[in-house]
């Protein structure tokens, strides 16, 4: 069984002007992405800056998420990280916060090697008994989890499903492959949905998706009833804006875009910046062009 199918928000972590956590935004940031159909919620991924957050700050955003959901859809934490004691701490922190399940990134840094980065998440599975996501980014870590890696992490108890997300159609077609009628995995990357989910794939774990909840729960729900015309058509129509996501570091551009829609999520902290004033009006200009800000 999949531990969702569908969209999954991959949420930011809004901060108010003192650049402390700002859990009103954060409250009417869960009001929008529920309401336009999620179907998980992730706490404290790359998209929420845990980073830069203290482990105080992290279980707070995760138990106001967890009340939110109220147990209506699940909600994993970002739990991973590149010190696997730490790693393994934290992620039965989380398991006692009563989280659905736990988002491991791949350890960063360190420049392990696969079976290293397989010793890594044996550890955090044998010290746990909730489900894991193995997390694969390598833009951002620096580390790449090999398709046969990801394969051998799939046999161990607690791991469950794998985000992967990078970015290389080669590298998903073998992950959908290694794991076909085995284990669930997901996009982690919103403009490979629906090629993923036609070869397999539950669903998206969603950046877009803190915006455009709707958007992207209705590409998804198309994927799962097989109608994937329609599903590209609407992928054909919002990956213009979905691009310009990214066309500065993950989350600048999408909490620009949610200020701009009246989500006060505040600025990324440091070392992450403001968008800058060419790129706001760049993503600005996208947002009009699907209706999401008046012309």
């Amino acid at each position: 069984m999949s531990l969702f199918s569908g969209v999954g928000v991959a949420l930011v972590t809004p901060f108010d002007a003192n650049g402390n956590v700002n859990f009103e935004a954060l409250d009417q940031l869960l009001t929008h992405v529920i309401g336009g159909g999620a179907d998980a919620l992730f706490a404290c991924g790359t998209t929420g800056e845990p980073s830069t957050m203290t482990k105080e700050e992290r279980e707070s955003v995760i138990r106001a998420c967890i009340r939110k959901a109220a147990g209506k859809i699940p909600v994993f934490a970002g739990s991973g990280g590149n010190n696997t004691a730490e790693a393994i701490a934290f992620s039965r922190r989380c398991e006692e916060l009563g989280v659905d399940g736990l988002l491991v990134v791949t350890p960063y840094y360190n420049k392990c090697t696969q079976n290293g980065a397989y010793l890594h998440y044996k550890a955090i599975n044998d010290a746990v008994h909730t489900p894991i996501i193995v997390y694969n980014v390598p833009t951002r870590t620096g580390f790449n989890l090999q398709p046969e890696t990801i394969a051998r992490l799939c046999q161990l108890e607690n791991v469950q499903g794998v985000k992967e997300a990078s970015g290389d159609i080669d590298q998903v077609l073998e992950v959908a492959r290694l794991l076909h009628g085995k284990t669930a995995w997901y996009s982690g990357d919103d403009s490979l949905t629906v090629p993923a989910m036609s070869i397999g794939a539950q669903g998206v774990i969603s950046v877009a998706a803190n915006v455009i909840p709707a958007e992207m729960h209705t590409i998804t729900e198309l994927c799962q009833k097989g109608d994937y015309a329609k599903a590209a058509a609407l992928g054909f129509r919002v990956n213009p804006f979905v691009k310009k996501l990214f066309c500065e570091v993950n989350p600048i551009p999408c909490k620009k875009a949610l200020q701009l829609i009246g989500i006060d999520v505040g600025s990324p902290r440091l070392p992450l910046t403001e968008s800058e004033p060419q790129h706001t009006q760049a993503l600005a200009e996208e947002m009009r062009k699907i209706g999401l800000l008046a012309n």
